[in-house]
């Protein structure tokens, strides 16, 4: 689900969360104090959760809720998530890399060099069976 700008920049108070997902204040407290969650703070110190705050809960009730797993075990999750976004991320910018350095400016190349494939038809795979051989007397 992609947000406008607009709806990025919503901070709901620690109440209306605690309504919107069915959780206690306290719950959301320990889960700060855990360091799963970081919600910002106003100037007079109350906890504001921005719509990423609101989908990192959205993760971490999965895994408490529906996989049963603890606390120990969304940490671990959570990191795993990062790592996997820091690669994805990378590997990313690798390919866009590779694309600028080897293919830009080369288009008419491929094109040309696709055209000259020869197309085959499919072929079909049979399988042969072999006959077991008695060398044992």
């Amino acid at each position: 689900m992609t947000k406008n700008t607009k709806e990025k920049n919503k901070y709901y108070h620690i109440s209306t969360v605690a309504n919107i997902y069915d959780v206690h204040p306290q719950t959301l407290r320990l889960y700060e104090r855990e360091g799963l969650l970081k919600p910002s703070r106003s100037k007079g110190n109350t906890r504001l959760y921005s719509e990423e705050d609101l989908e990192q809960l959205e993760f971490i009730l999965n895994l408490t809720r529906d996989l049963g797993v603890n606390l120990a075990g969304v940490e671990v999750a959570m990191n795993m998530k990062k790592k996997m976004e820091k690669i994805e991320q990378e590997v990313n910018q690798f390919l866009n890399f590779i694309r600028a350095e080897f293919f830009e400016g080369k288009e008419e190349e491929f094109e040309n060099k696709k055209d000259s494939l020869i197309r085959l038809n499919p072929t079909k795979i049979i399988k042969i069976e072999r006959k077991e051989t008695n060398n044992h007397k």
